[in-house]
């Protein structure tokens, strides 16, 4: 696919002479597809000196700033580049605005305005409100949106959509309904933003009323809807209002179907999430290194570890993340030997692990015990990746320590942990005190959840544990009183079965369930079938 330089004005006759006068600058246009094309077209222009030449160089660095291109490269053209003219600056700034790294498009806009004769104009900003947008950092975007009313600028229609979609992006809804307004707005890109960042900062309800209201919706605004359902938890909505979006025949994009494949993983429903699998097929969507984990993250959360398997073999491309989703998933469904041996596979790959490989693999040491293997990962982790634990890493080691009853030793890992200790962590020590009988290690590791979070509820279930464990019923009991009389509630626990493709949710205690009569009737019938066969 050859990129879109849209930024660039359009060409005058001029421009368009001197460009099919060179064969090579023809070819950048019309036959370059890969970075290694493009180094080899570069090479022959900077033989013929034609590299020297500002239009020469921006065709050059318009590639290297698109999508398929590389942003190290454009930024060592970009410095080649003699007078550097609005475009060349527009172009490289709006590639970093859309790279991992827009902190760089920021730094690049304030060498414009401090060193460059060449000022912003209108398409240099939306481009630093993306990356601030990128970045979360909606209140130094404030002071940019400052300048844009001074210029007068504030009505610019694209400036004004990247502005709403910082504020929203960013959890700023007050300032972003203060530039929309859903009675006069008509462009889809501001609502848009408006439901991404209010499904983003939990006000899915209100999300859902936007875009009902929508006159006209396009892809994104039925990919940001079900996304936003998905991130608030709302999965059997989100499921439903896909059903509504192919009756309206909008074709979904490969983002829709991570949404929904995410959904069917937190719901546990295989046979929907084959379904979406089926569709990806037909339809001939591209298995991108995205697409593939969702699959094989389905597969995994669902138990269905064989079906993951076959998709991790066959998968024409697979990204670190697919790795580390299977690699994770073997852990997490029994199968820890195996996972550590695709552990193995992946650093005889040409990928390195990240701290999520090590996450997975020191989870599967945990499954299976395994206490000196963890170890060594862990050392493996730090010396040889020079990767930093995480609380999650840390979190890992106590839970291997503490099911072994190296209580200790997890003690002093904690308390050398050169991060900020979590109430999970420290709640792992406990479960491992209730497990070992440590009362006194455990009244300071519940000490530490409580100052941590005095509204949470495990720290007192746990000692309460802990003290019945060890015949202290008393204390146990007055763990339970201090809950009630502070207004502590233990959230009950949840489950979700599919049946039939439908899914069903079960709270503990609960009756809400429309054949809840039938099945505590059969619950009381095993419980006495049980009863019996004991006796």
């Amino acid at each position: 696919m050859v990129p879109c330089f849209c930024s660039l004005p359009p060409p005058s006759t001029s421009i368009s002479k001197f460009i099919s006068d060179k064969p090579y600058l023809t070819m950048l246009d019309k036959n370059c597809t890969t970075m290694k094309d493009l180094q080899k077209i570069h090479a022959h222009l900077i033989k013929t000196g034609l590299a020297n030449d500002t239009i020469a160089a921006s065709r050059v660095l318009a590639f290297c700033a698109s999508t398929v291109g590389d942003m190290s490269y454009a930024y060592l053209v970009f410095t080649q580049i003699q007078n550097k003219n609005l475009f060349t600056w527009n172009t490289i700034i709006r590639g970093f605005s859309q790279s991992s790294t827009p902190q760089n498009a920021v730094s690049l806009f304030i060498d414009m305005l401090v060193s460059s004769p060449v000022q912003p104009q209108r398409l240099t900003y939306p481009s630093i409100f993306k990356a601030y947008a990128q970045l979360g950092l909606a209140h130094d975007g404030a002071q940019l949106h400052g300048r844009i009313i001074k210029l007068g600028l504030e009505f610019d229609p694209f400036i004004r959509n990247t502005i709403i979609y910082m504020y929203a992006n960013c959890g700023l809804l007050c300032e972003a309904w203060r530039l929309f307004d859903e009675n006069v707005d008509f462009d889809v890109v501001a609502w848009n933003s408006m439901i991404m960042g209010l499904a983003k900062s939990g006000e899915i309800d209100e999300s859902r009323r936007l875009f009902d209201k929508m006159w006209t919706r396009n892809q994104v605004s039925w990919n940001s809807m079900i996304s936003g359902y998905v991130r608030n938890g709302k999965l059997v909505e989100a499921l439903d209002l896909f059903g509504k979006m192919q009756e309206e025949r909008i074709r979904p994009s490969e983002f829709t179907m991570v949404s929904l494949l995410n959904a069917s993983a937190r719901l546990g429903a295989l046979k929907q999430g084959e379904w979406i699998q089926d569709y990806i097929r037909k339809n001939k969507m591209e298995l991108n290194a995205i697409v593939v984990t969702a699959i094989i993250d389905m597969y995994c959360k669902c138990g269905s570890i064989d079906k993951a398997l076959q998709v991790f073999d066959t998968a024409p491309t697979k990204g670190l993340s697919c790795w580390n989703s299977m690699i994770l998933g073997l852990a997490m469904n029994g199968c820890e030997n195996e996972a550590i041996q695709l552990f193995s596979r992946l650093e005889s790959s040409n990928l390195k692990p990240d701290e999520v490989s090590f996450i997975g693999v020191l989870t599967a040491c945990n499954h299976s015990g395994l206490v000196n293997k963890a170890r060594d990962y862990f050392s493996l982790m730090t010396e040889t990746y020079k990767i930093l634990p995480s609380v999650k890493h840390y979190g890992c080691m106590v839970d291997v320590l503490g099911r072994a009853g190296l209580l200790d030793e997890a003690e002093g890992l904690i308390r050398s942990m050169p991060v900020n200790q979590d109430a999970i962590i420290w709640g792992s020590l406990l479960s491992a005190c209730r497990k070992h009988g440590n009362i006194e290690m455990a009244k300071w590791a519940a000490n530490h959840i409580i100052e941590l979070d005095p509204s949470e509820s495990s720290s007192y279930v746990l000692m309460s544990n802990v003290y019945s464990a060890s015949s202290h019923f008393e204390e146990a009991v007055e763990q339970r009183l201090s809950m009630k009389k502070k207004q502590i509630e233990k959230e009950p626990g949840c489950s979700l079965i599919e049946v039939d493709g439908e899914v069903h949710e079960f709270v503990a205690g609960g009756r809400l369930h429309p054949r809840a009569q039938e099945i505590y009737s059969l619950l009381n019938e095993l419980r006495l079938i049980l009863r019996e066969n004991i006796a």
